[in-house]
């Protein structure tokens, strides 16, 4: 179940474990997936039921306010338990975050409406935003 710092992010399906402020005064914010879901396995489907350990990723998200905010989402990586699957492990994954992206669905789309609105076929990196230049 989301909290209210959740809802303020707008991202579904995850959770906010706990906040930090960096020396910079940029918000570090810790994340756990709160959606059952994430534990299918993207090849077969099949729900896990053992973990096989953890990964933290950073994925870039629009920003809130006028300080940055750098997200940790604290991922499990499961085995997949379908003998038949090729795909013996795999992290949690979710629609607005999916497998080895580096930006949410929501950063994207907002670079993609930057530049159709500035007629250009390149995209700028956000000065508020603390992500690589060119995406």
């Amino acid at each position: 179940m989301p909290n209210e710092a959740t809802l303020l992010l707008g991202l579904d399906r995850v959770s906010v474990v706990r906040i930090e402020r960096l020396a910079d005064g940029t918000r570090r914010v810790h994340l756990a997936t709160a959606d059952e879901a994430a534990r299918a396995c993207p090849s077969c489907g099949v729900f896990a039921t053992r973990v096989k350990g953890t990964a933290i990723t950073r994925p870039r998200n629009l920003p809130y306010g006028e300080r940055d905010l750098q997200f940790r989402w604290h991922k499990r990586r499961w085995w997949c338990r379908e003998p038949l699957c090729p795909r013996k492990s795999f992290t949690e994954q979710l629609p607005q975050v999916p497998a080895r992206a580096r930006l949410t669905t929501r950063l994207r789309q907002a670079d993609g409406r930057r530049v159709g609105d500035a007629g250009s076929t390149e995209s700028r990196r956000p000065a508020a935003c603390d992500c690589p230049g060119r995406w």
